[in-house]
């Protein structure tokens, strides 16, 4: 299981933030699918990135796959974004110049190409859309990913109400995403293709979480003078969690970096999720 039920007096209340986990940057660019291994990821956030599209920063705990990919850089938000997480390793390839030393500082095991050998070059893709890493490598570099944790998305029934919501649509300035309820899941499309792993498999989180949050301007661009907007993901907000084919108005908050984000139904009860992945893609407040 990839998240655990709300405590019972007889258990303890979950830490403030959950335990080591593997971070990965994978590739959203139509290059660059199908992807592999991100159906086994616990949570999948959506970031925009320069340009208006979009890029995978996709968790792992109670699950690793063989390879993931395919791999690519690291962003200003991810920073913030993991610190949610205690010790996790951040798996990426490259990152903005001036960015490199504040991924030096933060509280992550940063592991690069150049610091870890388990990635490798596979598929007929041109580079940079075919960097794999392999997971066997990271776990005897951190072995103690390989203990499950608790990611903050606590399990349990649907509350009351919501509304029935067949498919729901997010747009980005280059980039758009369907997900449409079918066989106990979000059934993911981009850019109007269905969306799948390298293995044939249809992408279909449990959960979906549609946040709304600042994006601004951020400290960092690209060689090209494109700067890469950076999401506040520590505040609070309104966000709309989709499962069980309903759509639920939650509260999200999250007071600090390194505290988990909590989501809260209108009448002030935990919103529960159903049992699977969970996706969270970040959207600008309206």
């Amino acid at each position: 299981p990839s998240h655990s039920s709300s405590p019972t007096a007889t258990q303890q209340a979950k830490p403030a933030r959950p335990g080591p986990v593997l971070a990965v940057k994978i590739d959203n660019s139509a290059a660059a699918r199908p992807q592999t291994g991100i159906d086994q990821a616990d949570v999948v956030y959506v970031e925009r990135v320069e340009a208006g599209i979009t890029r995978f920063c996709a968790v792992f705990s109670s699950r690793l796959p063989e390879s993931i990919g395919p791999v690519r850089s690291a962003r200003e938000t991810d920073l913030d974004l993991l610190r949610q997480y205690e010790n996790p390793v951040l798996a990426y390839s490259g990152a903005q110049g001036k960015l490199k030393p504040h991924i030096r500082r933060a509280p992550l095991r940063p592991m690069p190409p150049e610091e870890l050998s388990g990635y490798f070059r596979g598929g007929a893709r041109p580079a940079p859309h075919n960097l794999y890493l392999r997971t066997a490598d990271v776990l005897k570099a951190a072995p103690d990913i390989g203990t499950p944790q608790d990611v903050g998305f606590d399990e349990g029934p649907a509350p009351a109400g919501g509304k029935a919501t067949p498919s729901r649509t997010v747009r980005f300035p280059a980039a758009r995403y369907a997900f449409a309820w079918k066989s106990g899941g979000w059934q993911v499309s981009m850019d109007g293709r269905p969306s799948t792993t390298a293995a044939g498999k249809r992408l279909a989180p449990a959960n979906v979480v549609i946040q709304e949050v600042d994006i601004r301007k951020g400290a960092f661009g690209d060689r090209w003078g494109n700067n890469s907007p950076y999401t506040e993901t520590v505040g609070a907000g309104t966000a709309t969690v989709l499962r069980d084919g309903k759509a639920y108005p939650v509260r999200w908050e999250r007071p600090e970096a390194d505290t988990i984000t909590e989501y809260e139904t209108p009448d002030g009860k935990p919103m529960r999720f159903a049992d699977g992945q969970v996706w969270v893609v970040y959207v600008p407040k309206s």
